[in-house]
């Protein structure tokens, strides 16, 4: 397996909610998935900041943004 380059990805991060799993990717998305959403890094820094991290917000944001092929 390979090692978490914890310090690079706090580096890279933009979520804005205090939680413990800042820069562990593996943890974040697995707690994410888990309730149905993605995390911060989906998303642009704008939709970040309104906590809404649903598929459907995801997949509304991309759709509206003409990231979808």
């Amino acid at each position: 397996m390979a090692d978490c380059k914890l310090d690079e990805n706090k580096v890279i991060c933009n979520c804005s909610y205090s939680c413990g799993k800042k820069g562990m990717c593996c943890e974040c998305l697995r707690s994410h998935l888990s309730r149905g959403e993605v995390p911060a890094c989906f998303f642009p820094d704008e939709v970040e900041k309104t906590y809404d991290r649903s598929i459907d917000n995801f997949i509304k944001v991309y759709k509206e943004r003409g990231l979808t092929r």
